[in-house]
């Protein structure tokens, strides 16, 4: 199982809001850069709206960002979109055979370590902004 897509779309939608700031970034534009429905674009920016992340209004073309690409970091996209629940980027397997002594203790040998490596990546998105990550464009 991976991280949801949401994570990777919602920092290409708001890379291209940034980019496009004298443009309208409607739904339907965004879409066609990342090569989906504007239907998940729009339910994506709605995630991002909530999280105070960007101004859009249903019914009105285009989105804006509420701060700048130095300013918002990807962990607040990440946490915004849902990407993972809190503890569970790493899941453990159901019903394990409860005779087996591995079995009956091999998750609480394991999801301490599973915590610890979810929060280390949530640390480096916590260090790295949209900006950066714009940054790295090499056409903008």
């Amino acid at each position: 199982m991976n991280i949801s897509t949401r994570f990777a779309v919602a920092i290409h939608i708001l890379t291209l809001i940034d980019s496009n700031k004298e443009g309208k970034s409607t739904s339907e534009w965004i879409a066609g850069s990342v090569n989906t429905n504007p239907v998940v674009i729009r339910r994506l920016t709605s995630m991002l709206q909530k999280a105070g992340l960007v101004n859009a209004r249903p019914g009105v073309a285009g989105a804006s960002p509420t701060r700048s690409a130095s300013e918002i970091t990807l962990l607040e996209i990440y946490k915004a979109v849902n990407a993972v629940e809190e503890d569970s980027l790493f899941s453990v397997h159901e019903h394990p055979n409860p005779d087996c002594p591995v079995g009956k203790n091999i998750a609480s040998a394991i999801v301490p370590v599973f915590s610890l490596a979810q929060k280390a990546m949530e640390n480096v998105l916590q260090e790295v902004t949209l900006e950066q990550i714009v940054n790295e464009m090499p056409e903008l």
